[in-house]
């Protein structure tokens, strides 16, 4: 059975969709077999893995509509023990559809998701900036959340509804719903602000930190990074773009501390 994990923030730039495809990338190099599951419109991490519309005729949006299966969506990687679920801008209208059907769409991603778990160590799911149907059935189907926070001005706004978002679907739909951490992302040593809100967690979470020997003050934080940004570009996660840039030994610093 696998451990499925949401990537989540309402918002948006927080390097959210970096997280997911990077993350998913370091856990498959560590040999551990792994689905990144995109229901974020803008598909970012299904073109952040080398996918263009045309390569696929098929999405997340057929499998939550019921027109077809999870299994039949699910595409290869360059990376031997690492799946996608590919998204498309159709997700967009699933609000409407859903409503519009009256069904109980809460829990839609869940039941697609059961006939799969088996296969996968990990499902890591990239959710959209918001805290709607899509991220709400993300939650559902999950045993846990992270959270990134971009370390800038504003960084903990917000951070309440996320919350109470996570507490109403745990107590109401899903009562093993944890917040596995928060990943602090676009650090700077060089930025006081950056400094400033790795302090503030370091205070208020330290103990929803992700811990690592090799990092820092023993916890994993995520520079900005040249390499890391260019890399969705070139259609590859970082470990395969730059595998000795920090931005790739921190996201295998996070793989490392979710394998234990």
């Amino acid at each position: 059975m696998s451990e499925v994990i949401t990537i989540a923030n309402q918002k948006g730039g927080v390097g959210k969709t970096t997280t997911a495809v990077n993350l998913a990338a370091s856990l498959a190099v560590a040999e551990k077999r792994v689905l990144l599951l995109d229901i974020d419109p803008q598909a970012n991490a299904t073109t952040g893995l080398g996918f263009k519309r045309s390569d696929y005729e098929f999405n997340i949006y057929h499998v939550l509509t019921g027109r077809k299966n999870i299994n039949d969506i699910i595409l290869k990687t360059e990376l031997k023990m690492l799946d996608i679920a590919p998204s498309n801008i159709g997700l967009v209208g699933i609000e409407q559809e859903f409503s519009e059907q009256n069904r109980d769409y809460k829990i839609i991603l869940k039941n697609k998701l059961s006939s799969i778990r088996d296969n996968y160590d990990y499902i890591i799911i990239d959710s959209p900036p918001t805290l709607g149907i899509l991220t709400i059935n993300a939650l559902t189907a999950s045993d846990s959340v992270i959270i990134p926070i971009q370390c800038e001005f504003y960084a903990m706004e917000g951070l309440a509804q996320i919350f109470n978002t996570v507490k109403v679907i745990k107590e109401t739909i899903n009562p093993k719903l944890t917040i596995k951490g928060f990943l602090p992302t676009m650090y700077s040593a060089q930025n006081n602000l950056s400094k400033e809100t790795v302090a503030d967690l370091k205070k208020h979470f330290s103990n929803k930190l992700f811990k690592a020997e090799n990092c820092e003050d023993g916890f994993v934080i995520i520079p900005r990074n040249v390499k890391l940004a260019e890399s969705p570009s070139f259609g590859k996660p970082v470990i395969l773009y730059d595998i000795k840039s920090s931005g790739s030994q921190a996201y295998q610093n996070l793989a490392h501390s979710i394998m234990g």
